[in-house]
C-alpha cells in the first residue's frame, strides 16, 4: 500500500484524535487513537524513530556510544531536515471510492511497531472489541523515517490540541498574603494554601 496523504485531527466532542491514512489507489482508512493508547504509544515511537534517525547519519553504529546531547542535536538536525521536505499545505482529499475497514475508524486499542532491517517501521493498529461475538479489525502499515517523522509531527500538533500532555497541570492560584508576627516580633508574610 503506498501512502498518498495523512490527517491528523483532535475531534474535542469525541476526546479523540481521528487518523486518516489516504492511499494511492484512492482508499482511505480512518482510526481512532485515544489519550490511553497515546500515553503509552508516544514515548515508544520517539524512541524508535530516533534510533531510526541515528542510523541514517554517516557515523551510524558509531553513535551508540556517544552522549546522549550529540544523539539528541543529530535526530533534530534530522527532523527538521525531514520537515523542510514535507507538504504540509496540500488539504486532505475527502472523495474517496473505499473504504477497507468500515465507515466507523477503527478504534485502537493497541499498536505493534516494528524496525525493519529496510530501515522503514511497521506499524500494526489493532482493535479488540468489547463483544467477544464481533470479529477484531486490524490496519498494517510500513513506513519510511520521513514519512513517520510527518506522522509525528501532525500527531504533536494535535497533542497540543487536545491538551492531553499536561492534563493535570493547572497555573498555581496567587496565595495570598498577611503579615504574621514572628517569634522576634518582625512581620512575615503567612503563607496561604488554597483547596
Amino acid at each position: 500500500m503506498k501512502i498518498h496523504q495523512m490527517s491528523v485531527t483532535y475531534l474535542a466532542e469525541q476526546d479523540r484524535i481521528l487518523l486518516r491514512i489516504n492511499t494511492a489507489a484512492s482508499e482511505e482508512m480512518r482510526l481512532w487513537l485515544t489519550r490511553r493508547l497515546l500515553l503509552g504509544l508516544w514515548p515508544m515511537l520517539s524512541k524508535l524513530l530516533k534510533r531510526h534517525l541515528l542510523r541514517l547519519e554517516a557515523a551510524g553504529n558509531s553513535l551508540e556510544t556517544a552522549d546522549e546531547d550529540l544523539k539528541q542535536m543529530l535526530t533534530d538536525f534530522r527532523k527538521e531536515e525531514f520537515l523542510k521536505q514535507a507538504d504540509f499545505e496540500t488539504p486532505y482529499k475527502n472523495e474517496l471510492a473505499a473504504l477497507p475497514l468500515g465507515e466507523e475508524p477503527l478504534l485502537v486499542t493497541d499498536v505493534d511497531a516494528s524496525p525493519l532491517p529496510s530501515g522503514r517501521l511497521r506499524l500494526n493498529f489493532n482493535e479488540r472489541p468489547l463483544d467477544t461475538n464481533s470479529k477484531p479489525r486490524s490496519f498494517q502499515l510500513e513506513m519510511q523515517p520521513k514519512l513517520m517523522q510527518g506522522l509525528m509531527h501532525l500527531l504533536e500538533q494535535a497533542l497540543i490540541r487536545s491538551q492531553w500532555r499536561d492534563p493535570f497541570s493547572a497555573a498555581p492560584a496567587p496565595a495570598e498574603e498577611s503579615a504574621v508576627p514572628d517569634d522576634d516580633g518582625a512581620s512575615k508574610p503567612k503563607p496561604r494554601y488554597l483547596n
